[in-house]
């Protein structure tokens, strides 16, 4: 499996859910690299933001930032030392995230299955962009899916990131919950237009601010709580900016 590198480790790390409808929930996080999809804003682009690539970040006005080698950001694990590494931790909530884990879903499959091979009882979530549906193997396996499709504010044409039959597929899982980053009003209506084709029903619906720092969240929150009101819709901090800021391994 190709997971994203930390110093001289996998991502792997013990923290506080900091966003969607387990907010604040004890987890393992296994950070999976390689991404389909290229978000302007992203907060995880060393697992896709390679050196070679033509794709634009919002960090390129950043003095200093440049894109990655893949040799300093990505580092390959067998699924049995993933899962020696995610039992150390002794928490049995794992969510599995990149990047686009999808784009590794055999070898998901196969982590899950050595996890739960102990017997004892596991629960996990998924956090993918919705481009890939997964077969029934995964399916099977996990526990929630935390799906994040991306809007016009990504920066991408629409044909790279609303995939219409995907999106049917997962709301017809009932394990799905589909979270929006939002930056400004404009992107509610997209959302509604989005819910509208797919039959993503109200409740199941997550509105985040977009953010790298809680400057930025706050100037998005509190309208955008009151819209989550108004509308029916969930509201998600970034739990873990707020503890933490934008570190890795968080």
């Amino acid at each position: 499996m190709k997971l994203a590198r930390l110093g001289d480790r996998a991502e792997i790390f013990h923290t506080l859910q900091g966003e969607g409808v387990g907010i604040g929930a004890p987890a393992v996080f296994v950070r999976l690299s390689l991404c389909n999809l290229h978000c302007v804003w992203c907060d995880t682009d060393h697992t896709w933001n390679f050196k070679g690539t033509p794709w634009k970040h919002e960090k390129d006005a950043v003095p200093g930032y440049a894109k990655h080698s893949k040799e300093d950001v990505i580092i390959e694990m067998g699924v049995d030392e993933v899962a020696e590494t995610v039992r150390g931790f002794g928490c049995r909530r794992v969510v599995l995230t990149g990047g686009e884990p999808l784009l590794q879903e055999e070898g998901l499959v196969e982590l899950m299955a050595e996890l739960r091979g102990d017997g004892g009882e596991w629960f996990f979530e998924i956090e993918t962009n919705g481009t890939n549906m997964p077969g029934e193997a995964f399916l099977a396996g996990v526990d929630q899916m935390n799906v994040s499709p991306k809007l016009a504010n990504s920066g991408m044409a629409e044909e790279l990131r609303i995939k219409g039959d995907v999106l049917d597929g997962l709301v017809a899982t009932g394990k799905a919950w589909f979270k929006f980053v939002v930056q400004g009003e404009g992107d509610i209506a997209e959302i509604l237009g989005l819910m509208g084709k797919a039959g993503i029903p109200p409740e199941r619906v997550i509105l985040m601010p977009e953010g790298r720092t809680v400057e930025e969240i706050d100037k998005v929150a509190g309208w955008l709580a009151d819209r989550c009101r108004e509308l029916g819709f969930r509201f998600s901090d970034r739990l873990h900016v707020r503890l933490w800021g934008d570190r890795r391994g968080v």
